[in-house]
């Protein structure tokens, strides 16, 4: 069986990334030991900070549905398309623990969205550089909402009026708050 899903928009310093999640091999429940590979050309901090994301993600899901071993037990693959251009840095963090929990959920996120911040083991989302370039890259793919990182609420508030017009903005400290955005239910 094959699930792929297409989460959100993480941007990266001008330009859009899109992270793929898609299940290799089914749960194992005897064994009880998942794998994340994760492909796309990136650099070792992206690398890392996708590893940061899976370990999260696994802990997130178990405090809100403990009976959900999907990202303890599957074997899972993360892909962040464009694999000829490198991509580094840990902005894509809280995007990449969406797209794990879409996945392990079997429910879309919300469409439309953009998001970036770096995510900590304990769901702190850090601040981020680049807010201008990354609010401007997400208004030029149409984005209507955007979500950024607490900290970063004074670089947005200083961007000029036409590029913040018309964009729903939700600034976050913890991912229960980008969790409750992107899957409302």
């Amino acid at each position: 069986m094959f699930i792929l899903h297409l989460i959100n928009i993480c941007f990266a310093g001008g330009s859009t990334l899109f992270i793929e999640t898609s299940l290799r091999r089914s749960l194992d429940k005897e064994n009880k030991d998942g794998s994340l590979e994760i492909t796309g050309q990136l650099g070792d901090v992206m690398k890392e900070s996708a590893k940061i994301a899976y370990t999260f993600a696994r802990a997130f899901l178990m405090k809100k549905q403990p009976d959900n071993e999907f990202l303890v037990s599957s074997h899972l693959h993360l892909h962040v398309p464009e694999g000829a251009t490198p991509k580094d840095g840990p902005s894509a963090g809280c995007t990449i623990v969406t797209a794990l929990l879409s996945l392990a959920l079997g429910c879309p996120a919300r469409q439309n969205v953009a998001m970036t911040g770096e995510v900590s083991l304990t769901g702190k989302i850090l601040p981020v550089g680049g807010i201008k370039e990354k609010t401007i890259a997400a208004k030029r793919e149409g984005v209507s909402c955007i979500i950024l990182p607490s900290e970063n609420k004074k670089h947005y508030y200083d961007l000029a009026k036409f590029i913040t017009e018309g964009l729903e903005v939700h600034f976050v400290e913890n991912y229960d708050e980008i969790y409750d955005i992107v899957f409302p239910h």
